[in-house]
């Protein structure tokens, strides 16, 4: 087991009063952890802590589109024999994958990406109305200050209006239905030849898949369960939950 030997990681997580993984970007990478079994150790941050100590590592942020820096976020790593500080999903996997290649996990799929792509665009949109209003409820009373400033600027309103009246979110979940017996259908395209998305191995699309199903999991296990109502959300969900069994 992993947390047996002497960590080579140190991943940088989300805190929660629950002391267990719930952000979804967080779960990717902590499933291909998991997965490879790298050893590894979490540090759980507050949300206000995140930039101060990722800055103090000296990561710093890419460029957005716009050219202005990008926030400081999780997830991070510390790689310990190599002394490599890393933040952000894409490249964290990237070097994992490189670093640790056996098993092998796909990183660059065209049909993945495509179906990610669509999975915001639809499930974002259940995320926002059902999970933000619901995630603050698991932060400490720090984050939740944080989190609660920082999203309300963006609606423009207090989270709780998200799900003010009860019916709305109701009529979000029927709006839905279409969209998600499609996307379950494109889970299961490759299913003859095997359990994962791409078929016999797990792809980084998996992982977003069940990362984002574990996040709601642990945040509210009746939006968890309007989720897996499909077969193939379910059954991305089942393949990929031996890895994610070890939660902090």
């Amino acid at each position: 087991m992993a947390s047996q030997t002497e960590p080579e990681i140190v991943f940088y997580d989300l805190a929660s009063v629950k002391n267990v993984c719930f952000s979804p970007t967080t779960w990717r990478i902590r499933l291909i952890l998991n997965y490879k079994s790298i050893p590894y150790k979490t540090e759980f941050l507050e949300f206000p802590d995140i930039a101060p100590t990722l800055k103090g590592f000296g990561i710093q942020p890419d460029k957005q589109a716009n050219g202005s820096p990008s926030k400081y976020t999780v997830p991070a790593i510390h790689h310990i024999p190599t002394n490599t500080y890393i933040m952000d999903t894409i490249p964290i996997a990237a070097f994992l994958e490189s670093t640790y290649p056996s098993p092998p996990l796909i990183l660059d799929s065209a049909y993945g990406h495509a179906l990610e792509a669509r999975l915001r665009a639809v499930v974002g949109k259940a995320t926002w109305t059902s999970i933000v209003p619901r995630e603050v409820k698991i932060l400490s009373p720090r984050s939740a200050a944080y989190f609660r400033r920082t999203r309300e600027a963006v609606l423009g309103h207090p989270l709780e209006d998200l799900l003010e009246p009860p019916e709305k979110e109701e009529r979000m979940y029927e709006g839905l239905q279409e969209g998600m017996r499609e996307l379950s259908e494109a889970l299961l395209r490759n299913r003859e030849e095997g359990p994962f998305v791409l078929g016999k191995w797990p792809s980084i699309t998996d992982f977003f898949v069940a990362g984002a199903l574990q996040s709601t999991r642990t945040i509210d296990e009746r939006a968890w369960e309007r989720r897996v109502e499909f077969e193939g959300f379910r059954a991305v969900y089942e393949a990929c939950e031996g890895w994610m069994e070890r939660k902090d």
